[in-house]
């Protein structure tokens, strides 16, 4: 089989190769083009894995970053266990094919407990005191420390959060390159997040964003020129293109109005009691699963939601089977968002009633995706001395609250989920062999590595 890499530039897409990009201009220009039509919905742990298995939410179960788990009535979001994908993997055909064939994956998700070869991806140390150690999880174990002992501990607050920063995607970088040195597997999966991150705070703001675009830039030339110079097969693309919003909704506080909702209150904060609510939302971007405790009351919960201003579609059971979402895990309804819009999480209505996570970076708390966590809060005052204290404090072993995160979705200016009007912002896929200017679904990038492996 033919080595290759895959680099997934997330966030990338036709209309963000510009002036700040002159390595992906001139790249482009030799190297085929085909657009790659968004599933639905269009978020990194569902389209990652319809990339990987060539099947659709509705067989490999991955229906979202995150789902209701019925059985032990919990929302969790950010699942690791590859043991949640429901269909073969590529690397697994390959395997069959091929004997020798190997596969290493730098941080694609659903990366823990998988049956590839190489494997890197973030996994925190969470300490007894309340401390967040910065680590990352390997296969086999001990490539974790070689590639800490190389290239320092991984960013993890730079990987997401208000610091993010280019240096989480250039440690994911100079990994792959480590990794292809030591092992040269036949197949390579390298993630590079940054460029999503500053398109959903900023949307596509060149004044904002030019810098990131640039930094981004230089790093896939980077890659791109190691692994061309060893004879690697480059294929490099996105798993979705960011368009501009400007209308947060919360569908739990209007399905909270209509008594469907409950809360709990602890310590005088409020809690989404998913298990005794009749109706609640698991958003996600711009799609939002949403589970109906009683089937007879799907009807008037569906009535109410395709009234809510910023809501295009909601998907019963017969659009759910013909969109190939219908999943057990999936929602009893699906909520698209209008193009300008995309759904919060938000449930409460009194902001000093929020969790106390609400405020703080907790992607595996949180009953929903939350971008807002990209974000420090513009009002406190002394943001850094503030921060600094709250660190020393941490480090001498008291528990801390990292509560900088603001509470306002008007911050976003981008986003992502659903199939966007216009090509231009769709994801893209560049390989040599491509017919160029074709479309691919994305069940069909499957095929596309397949035929790109076997040459």
């Amino acid at each position: 089989m033919r080595r290759s890499v895959v680099i997934n530039v997330v966030g990338l897409s036709e209309r963000v190769i510009d002036t700040h990009t002159p390595f992906l201009q001139s790249w482009s220009r030799r190297i085929p083009k085909n657009h790659i039509k968004p599933q639905v919905p269009a978020v990194t742990c569902s389209v990652q894995t319809t990339y990987l298995t060539g099947q659709p939410p509705s067989v490999h179960g991955i229906v979202g970053n995150g789902w209701y788990f019925k059985d032990e009535c919990e929302i969790k979001f950010w699942r690791q266990s590859n043991k949640l994908v429901e269909a073969p993997k590529i690397w697994e055909a390959a395997r069959k094919f091929d004997p020798n064939f190997t596969c290493a994956n730098l941080f694609w998700w659903y990366n823990m407990y998988s049956s590839v070869d190489y494997s890197v991806t973030p996994r925190p140390n969470y300490l007894a005191d309340g401390r967040k150690i910065p680590d990352v999880y390997s296969h086999p174990p001990q490539l974790r420390d070689h590639l800490q002992q190389r290239l320092g501990q991984f960013p993890l607050f730079e990987f997401w959060g208000p610091k993010t920063t280019i240096r989480s995607s250039k440690w994911i970088a100079n990994a792959a390159i480590s990794i292809e040195k030591q092992y040269q597997p036949t197949l390579s999966l390298v993630y590079l997040p940054h460029l999503d991150y500053c398109l959903q705070k900023f949307g596509h703001s060149s004044e904002k964003i030019s810098g990131d675009l640039e930094e981004v830039d230089q790093l896939i030339e980077v890659l791109v020129t190691f692994y061309e110079d060893r004879g690697v097969h480059v294929i490099l693309l996105s798993e979705y293109g960011i368009t501009e919003v400007s209308n947060p909704i919360s569908l739990n506080r209007i399905l909270r109005k209509k008594g469907w909702l409950q809360v709990r209150e602890e310590r005088g904060l409020e809690l989404l009691d998913a298990g005794a609510s009749k109706a609640f939302a698991v958003a996600d971007h711009q799609v939002a699963h949403v589970y109906v405790n009683n089937s007879q009351d799907i009807p008037k919960v569906r009535s109410t939601l395709e009234e809510v201003d910023g809501v295009a579609e909601v998907w019963g059971a017969e659009e759910k089977s013909i969109n190939q979402m219908d999943h057990h895990r999936s929602g009893d309804l699906m909520v698209l968002a209008r193009p300008d819009s995309w759904f919060t999480y938000y449930y409460w209505f009194d902001d000093a009633r929020a969790p106390d996570f609400a405020r703080t970076v907790a992607i595996h708390q949180k009953p929903g995706y939350d971008p807002v966590e990209m974000f420090a809060d513009p009002n406190i005052k002394w943001l850094m001395p503030l921060v600094g204290w709250k660190l020393l404090k941490k480090k001498l072993g008291f528990r801390v609250l990292m509560d900088i995160i603001p509470l306002d979705p008007l911050l976003i200016r981008g986003s992502h989920g659903i199939v966007p009007k216009d090509q231009v912002d769709w994801p893209v896929l560049f390989a040599n062999g491509l017919t160029p200017g074709a479309t691919l679904s994305a069940t069909g990038v499957y095929q596309m590595i397949w035929d790109q492996l076997t040459n």
